[in-house]
């Protein structure tokens, strides 16, 4: 995952400023034949792009809209494809249009035209990975995440289809969406614990004048073992 941040501090959803505590993910689709994330997401940070018309979503209400989400997934300038965080994750977004704005993290996916199987696989795998992600930081499971035409059908979305106008011409799913995160997060790399330390003394010898012994202790430290020290005992 190409994961980056440029908060959309100017939309009026975040200086709303309301919290929540995440309890699920909403997959949405943009719904515009526009893979570039400089559509969505600015000002150009020398990787997006300039967005020529200025009509990203880092304004007060973008096309008079209230509208705003947690991450767009797209391409950068260069092509490539990247993810970037437009709210913090424990912000209330309105990408729902229902009570999933309470509850549920959103992010968008930018369409294209909907038929390049290249460009949609590289999105897939990069929103799969945010989801693994996003599952880890906030205890969630795949069977915490939905599109947005599934938060309608639960009752706590507006009337959307995404993404699954789009998904089926692919072969895929929400289900093959949910299994592929699945996966992802039994394949993750568990928290590496450090074994502790074993530590050897060694007694180089005892003497009974002190100069001796610190005549000893500056030649042992000289070879390098400089956490050498004297022990006095009786």
């Amino acid at each position: 995952m190409n994961l980056r941040k440029l908060i959309l501090i100017n939309n009026a959803c975040f200086k709303a400023g309301k919290t929540i505590i995440p309890k699920g993910i909403m997959v949405h689709s943009t719904g515009a034949n526009n893979p570039w994330l400089k559509r969505y997401v600015g000002p150009d940070d020398g990787l997006l792009g300039k967005n020529q018309y200025n009509n990203h979503w880092n304004q007060d209400k973008p096309g008079g809209s209230q509208v705003c989400v947690h991450a767009f997934i797209g391409k950068l300038a260069d092509g490539t494809i990247a993810t970037y965080q437009t709210l913090p994750w424990n912000h209330r977004g309105w990408h729902a249009g229902g009570k999933a704005n309470d509850t549920h993290i959103g992010f968008e996916i930018c369409e294209d035209g909907l038929s390049d199987s290249t460009y949609f696989n590289k999105v897939y795998r990069e929103a799969v990975e945010l989801c693994v992600y996003l599952c880890k930081e906030f205890g969630l499971t795949e069977k915490d995440i939905i599109c947005h035409s599934e938060g309608y059908k639960q009752g706590i979305a507006s009337n959307h289809g995404d993404v699954m106008h789009w998904f089926p011409k692919h072969g895929k799913s929400m289900d093959t969406f949910r299994s592929d995160v699945k996966s992802g997060l039994a394949s993750a790399d568990p928290v590496e614990t450090a074994a502790p330390k074993k530590y050897y003394c060694v007694q180089i010898g005892a003497f009974s004048i002190k100069a001796n012994a610190e005549t000893m202790l500056s030649k042992v430290k000289a070879a390098g073992f400089t956490d050498a020290f004297i022990k006095y005992s009786e």
